[in-house]
């Protein structure tokens, strides 16, 4: 495709990396192989604060509130301020005059949005779980066009296309599975997930006394770090055999190494696939609609990956399927090359020529 030195997009969204990270990926996309100027717009407490300036875009940032999981005074308060928060944003857009504007989910994603539709500027929303989160299923039927991960989900959208997830390019070359030595890499998205970080200290010297040579990478979230590091110690396991990360900063690098992925199941099953990685997944119960689960079942499908639910998650049953796994090298290879076949490698090349498109 031409390079269009004119293009100009908004990003907006953001909050956790499973927003953060696709919206750079798009970003970089756009920059790279369009010409692109592009900006982000987030809030002061997402993880964007951090990734966006490191990535080397400019960052706006607006004040929002939350609407899912929250209590109906807060819901309340977020939906009085919306229409200063569209405000801000029509006045972003109207200084830095976007031709698109992209929504990838999160606080800031609404408002941006809505502000764009009012100013008749072109939309595009990427929703990368089966089931859209709130402000895509409100917004669904109004944006200029869509690209999804899942057949079923385009009935949500207007001008949907199954494009798939935004991975990184260094992911997609990460190499051939290696099951010895054995690494368990443990990852629940930027903040963590509770479940992981107290059932692992619990049966980690289990796990390293059965299976020889096994070492783990558990990544925690911000908030857990200092408690998961302190709960495994205690149970006397070493830092040679357990690291333990507040957030992975080099997931390429973490991919490449792990022979089987605990995760939550959110748009971190588009990096499995890419990466050719085999996982346990374990959905988050309180994902909106229960997507979390259908994500995980879509791998399961295909045989790139097992799935417990959390329900069901004890130290025993969770000791019992990692041992389980780890210790059976050609299912392994087999589900490798499953999660392979489930990529979508041309995904990020779709998503900007579609964004390209909507500019023209």
């Amino acid at each position: 495709m031409a390079l269009n030195n004119n293009l100009r997009v908004l990003i907006a969204g953001g909050g956790t990396g499973g927003h953060v990270i696709p919206a750079l990926a798009i970003a970089r996309e756009l920059r790279d192989h369009h010409a692109a100027e592009v900006r982000l717009l987030g809030t002061p407490r997402g993880i964007e604060t951090n990734l966006v300036p490191e990535a080397g875009f400019p960052l706006e940032l607006m004040q929002v509130g939350q609407l899912a999981n929250v209590s109906l005074w807060t819901r309340v308060k977020t939906l009085a301020d919306l229409p200063l928060g569209i405000l801000h944003c029509m006045r972003l857009l109207r200084s830095f005059h976007p031709q698109v504007v992209v929504g990838v989910g999160g606080y800031a994603s609404g408002p941006a949005m809505i502000a764009a539709t009012l100013l008749r500027i072109p939309t595009l929303a990427y929703e990368p779980n089966a089931v859209p989160g709130m402000v895509n299923r409100v917004l669904g039927k109004r944006v200029s066009a869509a690209a999804v991960a899942f057949e079923e989900t385009k009935t949500y959208f207007r001008n949907a296309e199954v494009t798939g997830v935004p991975v990184r390019t260094e992911i997609f070359r990460i190499g051939p599975l290696i099951t010895q030595p054995p690494r368990l890499l443990i990852t629940a998205g930027s903040n963590g997930a509770k479940v992981f970080n107290e059932t692992l200290p619990l049966i980690a010297a289990d796990l390293l006394a059965t299976i020889p040579n096994l070492t783990i990478v558990h990544q925690t979230g911000e908030r857990a770090f200092a408690a998961t590091e302190t709960a495994y110690r205690n149970a006397g396991i070493s830092t040679e055999r357990v690291t333990v990360l507040s957030f992975l900063k080099d997931m390429p690098q973490q991919l490449e190494q792990a022979t089987l992925v605990l995760a939550r199941s959110g748009s971190t099953v588009a990096e499995l696939a890419a990466a050719g990685r085999p996982a346990l997944l374990v959905p988050f119960p309180q994902a909106a609609d229960d997507h979390q689960t259908k994500n995980a079942l879509a791998m399961v499908r295909v045989g790139a990956a097992e799935m417990l639910p959390q329900a069901e998650l004890t130290p025993d049953t969770l000791s019992t399927r990692l041992t389980t796994l780890l210790t059976a090298p050609q299912h392994l290879q087999q589900m490798s090359a499953a999660a392979r076949s489930a990529a979508r490698p041309n995904a990020l090349q779709n998503i900007g020529n579609r964004i390209a498109s909507l500019a023209r």
